[in-house]
């Protein structure tokens, strides 16, 4: 299926990553890709309240000089931005012909899904993080994952072999992504059918699991095959169940599936913007919002501290020279004792310090996928809005 537009371009599978096609086609990607619906349920959406403030005047130093934040979204690419101070909206921004009802893709902001689902199961007994992957699936006694335990796959320290840099057209990144129909120009004859294929085929390592942090989307998808086998329910009826509908969203969140109709968790799923902020506000909190404990406190709160194995495995990792104190922990990114990350490629990021109140959701479609002046450009201008408010 396709999307046609307004100037009557055509965007399809085949085009749908191409600048500035991917700025109609991150807002569109159910149309594009089969995919499965997290319905919002039939209770009323949990209450944003608003204090707008005027912040697209704060100034910061960028990595070409002095920039405002209005200056910073439309360098950016920005979709959709918003700030929250106090569990308050206080600017919102839609940009691109977006608005707060539209979906944009996510892509790896998927992943923090994913690792808070695993705490509420580990939480209630349906699932040990500490159980190798092929305790739960047999089927990988024989694979890469042999060894990897759940939270070697949350932590991002497997052993498998998995190249995962964007911007190498070639990188098993994207010939996973081939088996949800995201790059048909890689798909060939022997290309597994679906996800869980793709998984068995890895055989090779290149560490020993836990030995050293590397960032693969694979093993995001990987815990999503053992939470299914965990608990003997559909991945995304524990989402939409457990998590989903309990943030009091606006709007369905969708994520691209399969050929079985596995959900391709790794970076498939879009949402809004307001309704990312609510999962914003629910780290913020340890995992408590909209009168309810979702995710349990102290996993959160493990996330967020790490340890020294953590951070030293991160300092060792080329991610290190962009957050020189920071660790990778239960599929989110922490830069200090304050600040989570919830990040993905072309730009999407939900940001949160708990020492400030601040919560920031940013939408964007980058011309590239891992273009770190961009990345950098925006969490400076964030950063300093969470200083100056």
């Amino acid at each position: 299926m396709s999307v046609i537009l307004k100037n009557m371009k055509e965007i399809n599978s085949k085009n749908w990553l191409t600048p500035s096609n991917n700025r109609y086609s991150f807002q569109n990607v159910a149309s594009l890709f089969p995919s499965i619906v997290l319905g919002k349920g039939d209770d009323q959406s949990s209450v944003l309240k608003k204090n707008l403030q005027p912040i697209e005047t704060i100034e910061f130093d960028d990595l070409d000089g002095k920039k405002t934040i209005e200056e910073m979204l439309n360098t950016t690419f920005t979709d959709a931005f918003i700030v929250l101070k106090n569990d308050e909206i206080i600017f919102e921004e839609y940009l691109n012909k977006m608005g707060p009802e539209s979906l944009h893709l996510m892509n790896s902001v998927t992943k923090s899904f994913v690792g808070m689902l695993a705490g509420i199961l580990a939480e209630n007994n349906e699932l040990d993080p500490n159980k190798k992957v092929s305790f739960y699936i047999p089927e990988f006694i024989n694979t890469a994952f042999a060894e990897t335990t759940l939270q070697n796959a949350l932590d991002m320290s497997a052993a498998v072999k998995f190249t995962e840099d964007y911007n190498d057209l070639l990188a098993d990144f994207w010939y996973e992504a081939a088996v949800v129909g995201w790059r048909p120009d890689l798909l060939k004859k022997e290309t597994p059918e679906n996800l869980f294929q793709f998984a068995l085929s890895l055989k090779e390592i290149d560490q020993r699991d836990g030995e050293r942090y590397y960032y693969q989307t694979v093993l995001t998808n990987v815990i999503a095959m053992a939470i299914e086998r965990a608990t003997g329910k559909r991945f995304q009826d524990l989402l939409e169940k457990f998590l989903w509908q309990k943030l009091g969203p606006e709007q369905d969140a969708v994520i691209v599936s399969d050929k079985t109709g596995f959900p391709y968790v790794g970076a498939g799923m879009s949402a809004c913007a307001r309704d990312l902020a609510r999962f914003g506000l629910m780290l913020m909190h340890d995992g408590y919002y909209n009168e309810k404990q979702i995710v349990p406190a102290s996993w959160i709160k493990s996330t967020r501290k790490g340890d020294d194995g953590y951070r030293k495995r991160f300092s060792d990792s080329d991610y290190s020279l962009l957050f020189p104190n920071g660790h990778y922990k239960n599929q989110v990114w922490v830069t200090d004792s304050d600040t989570m990350l919830c990040l993905g490629i072309y730009g999407q990021t939900i940001y949160i310090n708990q020492r400030t109140g601040i919560v920031v959701v940013k939408f964007s479609s980058h011309p590239n996928p891992a273009n770190n002046d961009l990345y950098v450009s925006s969490l400076l201008g964030i950063e300093a809005i969470s200083s100056a408010i």
